[in-house]
């Protein structure tokens, strides 16, 4: 990464009953992600210190641009109205706010040109809900509040494989009729876009099927027939190296053994469970779409070993250089 494309990150400690600022902590005091990016915290100096307690590590961020000690991470405080939240390990409306503030901030700074992507640490979906955040997911959320009308879908990365999806967090009665062929070849491009940005330069897509075998040739259902095979040949037209559908059943057999760097799936679960039984630890989502890059870990807040200090980092930290990698070949590009 040359110094003349090295990206700005936002860096969120999310939910501050959970684990996300004591993997925040832990990030930085490797030192791992100041070789990738210069990093703004967005953080209260309270908020990190716990963090860093909890983590039993010293962090050192600066309250300001630090001349003398170029790449020196610098805090950034939304000043909050209210104090730091002191709930640990549950839901909490108090703590949904806090996130949902620092996320607001990291928006912002993008939005500003301050910062070039933004990697935040696990939240609680149901924190945010009540803390006024309605949109069906963060992703729909961010593309609300970036004002972002574009294609959008959730990805899922781990080292050997990505995934992303033609309808996400919705009732499963609501998915088929959202599997149209404009949808699939919308995420298609936008797919292999982001596989290019993140460093594959040939990327080979897959697509899955919808209904039970393929749709057995129309028997079990024309969504195969009708949408999603129009939908991959106009992906294919436009020079992408996409092939399907094929049975959800067995693509991942083909990703597994190396043939896609990347699989569309038509709904939440049918990636998900795939993609969990083929190595949960290390997973990274993306906020595919953006116009800024945005990640975060693949796991939860889990509130079951918050202050333990045992929180592993190797999802956090590939976020980070996900992001810091993506941001940094779209400022190549620019």
């Amino acid at each position: 990464m040359s110094e003349a494309h090295r990206p700005t990150l936002a860096l969120t400690p999310g939910d501050p009953s959970g684990i996300g600022g004591e993997l925040a902590a832990k990030l930085l005091a490797s030192g791992e992600p100041q070789r990738l990016a210069d990093i703004v915290v967005i953080a209260s100096r309270e908020e990190l210190d716990r963090a860093a307690a909890q983590a039993g590590v010293e962090v050192d961020v600066a309250d300001a641009p630090d001349d003398s000690r170029p790449g020196r991470p610098v805090l950034r405080d939304p000043q909050r109205p209210g104090p730091l939240p002191t709930v640990t390990g549950r839901v909490d409306v108090e703590c949904g706010a806090w996130t949902k503030s620092a996320l607001e901030f990291a928006v912002q700074l993008a939005q500003a040109g301050e910062v070039d992507g933004i990697c935040f640490m696990p939240l609680n979906k149901a924190a945010l809900h009540e803390a006024g955040m309605h949109a069906e997911d963060e992703l729909r959320w961010f593309a609300d509040i970036m004002q972002y009308s574009g294609p959008t879908s959730e990805i899922n990365v781990l080292p050997q494989l990505w995934t992303s999806r033609i309808t996400s967090h919705i009732p499963m009665a609501d998915v088929a009729d959202r599997v149209t062929a404009a949808r699939v070849t919308e995420i298609v491009v936008m797919f292999e876009e982001m596989l290019r940005d993140s460093g594959i330069e040939a990327p080979r897509v897959g697509v899955a099927a919808l209904n039970p075998h393929n749709g057995e040739n129309g028997i079990f259902g024309r969504h195969e027939i009708d949408e999603i095979a129009p939908g991959v040949a106009a992906a294919r037209e436009k020079g992408i190296d996409v092939q399907g559908p094929f049975s959800a059943d067995t693509i991942f057999l083909k990703g597994r053994d190396g043939l896609f760097d990347g699989i569309v799936t038509m709904y939440h679960d049918q990636g998900q469970i795939a993609m969990k039984l083929l190595g949960f630890d290390g997973g990274v989502t993306i906020q595919g779409g953006l116009p800024v890059p945005v990640t975060t870990p693949a796991h939860g807040t889990a509130f079951e070993i918050v202050g333990k200090g045992v929180a592993d980092t190797n999802s956090a930290r590939n976020a980070f250089e996900i992001a810091a990698t993506i941001a940094s070949r779209r400022l190549a590009r620019a």
